[in-house]
């Protein structure tokens, strides 16, 4: 699948786009160069979603927990800081990518071979026209 994001007043359809298209699947790994727009298109996303929280970038806390209006909680975590697997054990990951709650996670190439079979990797890049383009798989 792919969504082209031509700029942020397209953002909340292409959210919309986005979870409608994955149903009930919970567990997101986003790929793309700094500067892409990953935490944009999870902001976007957690308010589809109804979050109540401010949506902000994970990079210094490594996980943000985020409350929507229906009770549910969304996890969003930055691996960017993160140096080895030990260091994800450590802070407890399994419990995130086991629950029933939203996860999106930035910068997962280091845990990869850990995440669910059930992930969805999301690749990020930047067109000529400075969209956004999203490689669902």
């Amino acid at each position: 699948m792919q969504i082209i994001i031509k700029d942020k007043k397209h953002l909340a359809p292409a959210a919309e786009k986005f979870l409608k298209h994955f149903g009930d699947k919970r567990i997101f790994a986003f790929y793309g160069a700094m500067g892409a727009g990953k935490t944009t298109v999870i902001k976007a996303i957690c308010k589809a979603l109804g979050a109540t929280d401010i949506v902000s970038s994970p990079t210094f806390t490594l996980v943000n927990e985020y409350g929507t209006a229906m009770g549910e909680t969304l996890y969003h975590i930055d691996f960017y800081r993160i140096k080895s697997q030990e260091e994800v054990f450590d802070f407890g990951i399994e419990e995130y990518l086991t629950g029933e709650c939203y996860c999106f996670m930035e910068w997962p190439e280091l845990v990869e071979e850990i995440l669910p079979s059930e992930t969805i990797d999301v690749k990020i890049s930047v067109g000529e026209n400075e969209e956004r383009i999203l490689l669902i798989s």
